[in-house]
This record gives C-alpha cells, sequence and structure tokens, in this order.
C-alpha cells in the first residue's frame, strides 16, 4: 500500500459538517489550482442524495467486464482489496475507473459495497455504473457513478493502487476526497485544517446576504451594501487563509 499524508481525525470529522460546494468555494480562496480543477464533473452523480458527506482516502483500481478474465473467477482482484483495505490508516474511498470503451456492466453491486463497508470504507465511486441499487440503501454508503447497470457481465478488478482518471480529475491513492448530492472533489492534505477553518468563516459571510434578503423588504440599495459587506469579509478571509497555508 502506498505511503501518503494523513490528517488529524477530528479534521475529517469536522469536514463532514460542510457540504461540498462550500468546502469548493473554499478552495477558491487559495488560488492553489485552477477554479475549474480539481472536482469531478456531470458524468459522476450520488446514486443516494439525501446522505450526508462522504469523506476519506482515495482507495484506487481499475475495472473491466467485457471479456471473461484469463484466470481466477469474476471477482478477481478482490481479496487483495480487501487486504488493503483492512491495513488502511484511515477512511477509505473505493475509487475505480471503469476501462471498458463503452462501459458495460456495473462496477459494484450489493456483495461489494457490503464488503467494503465492513473493511472500514465509507464510500465509492466509479467512473462506470452500479447496480442493487435498493439493497444498497439501507447500507448508508455513499456511492457515486456515471450510471446504471443491471449484470456485472465479466467483472474483473485490473489493478489496484496506481493514478485513476474519474469524471475528468486524477486521483492518486491516498488523495483526500469529499463527496455529497453536489458532487465529488479533492482536497490537499496540507489544507484540510485550513479549508475546515474557511467553511465556518465563509458561511458567516455569505450569511450577511442571505440574511439580507430574507429579512422582508429588501432594497438594491441594501443588497449593494449586503454583497459588498460579505465580499470585504471574504477577502479578508482570503488573505489570512493563505498566509497560513503551509511554506
Amino acid at each position: 500500500m502506498p505511503a501518503f499524508s494523513l490528517v488529524e481525525p477530528a479534521v475529517i470529522k469536522e469536514l463532514r459538517r460542510f457540504d461540498t460546494p462550500t468546502v469548493c468555494n473554499v478552495l477558491e480562496l487559495f488560488a492553489v489550482r485552477p477554479r475549474t480543477a480539481g472536482y469531478m464533473d456531470g458524468r459522476i452523480r450520488a446514486c443516494y442524495p439525501k446522505l450526508p458527506p462522504m469523506v476519506g482516502y482515495a482507495q484506487t483500481a481499475t475495472f473491466r467486464a467485457g471479456s471473461p478474465a484469463r484466470s481466477g473467477d469474476v471477482y478477481a482482484g478482490l481479496g487483495k482489496q480487501v487486504e488493503i483495505l483492512a491495513e488502511y490508516p484511515g477512511p477509505a474511498v473505493v475509487v475505480f475507473q471503469d476501462i471498458d470503451d463503452p462501459c458495460v456492466a456495473a462496477t459494484f453491486g450489493e456483495v461489494m459495497c457490503t464488503t467494503y463497508k465492513s473493511f472500514g470504507a465509507v464510500g465509492l465511486i466509479t467512473s462506470g455504473a452500479g447496480r442493487d441499487l435498493d439493497q444498497v440503501e439501507p447500507l448508508d454508503f455513499p456511492c457515486f457513478t456515471n450510471g446504471t447497470i443491471c449484470s456485472h457481465g465479466d467483472c474483473q478488478i485490473v489493478q489496484l493502487d496506481l493514478a485513476v482518471r474519474v469524471g475528468g480529475v486524477t486521483i492518486y491513492p491516498g488523495d483526500l476526497l469529499h463527496g455529497d448530492r453536489n458532487g465529488v472533489t479533492t482536497i490537499p492534505t496540507e489544507l484540510s485544517a485550513l479549508v475546515v477553518e474557511g467553511c465556518t468563516r465563509l458561511m458567516t459571510a455569505e450569511s450577511v446576504v442571505l440574511d439580507y434578503v430574507k429579512s422582508g423588504k429588501p432594497t438594491p440599495a441594501g443588497f449593494t451594501a449586503a454583497r459588498k459587506e460579505c465580499h470585504q469579509l471574504i477577502q479578508v478571509l482570503s488573505k489570512e487563509l493563505r498566509a497560513k497555508m503551509p511554506k
């Protein structure tokens, strides 16, 4: 299993308090990547939108189902993957890149999700499809897919712990991921604690505008003033967060 940077468990817990769009908004304040980078595109959607945010470290793999395995059974690779999950130093998010083109079968179903959760995983993302959605739903196990397909085909876990491409983003083993009904983003581990701080303060800044427009009788002039105050608070926040960034 590759070594990767860990964050404090308390930080993971705090990150779960915030929705993914808020996390993305705060990440923009650091200016460490383009505003159109680091998050998965609209192909990747939550199977269970009502579940709370998922936060964990990527355990990556590739998947295929379009032709029989040369050796082993249709679940080839699952045993080794479980061994990796059993040793993970923090909550894992299983991330699959489906290498069939086009996708021909489901990456996961009830058996795999139940297994992953039993070995400590907190969610699953695939560039391919899922199935058994009714059976997986009671597990409270967040899943993100590009669709659903009723069969598992000749499913094979081809490679483990490598860079994969999912939803337009390259994911490396151990990347910190945050996902909810709005989508999935990566969080640089070195910024994770600052993201928590930033989320709380950003929500306070945004509440200036929200509280004003909900106040009863807003005016254009009052709205402009509220927006100006909000913008100033966010500017100060961005400056202070950048000053705290690791050198």
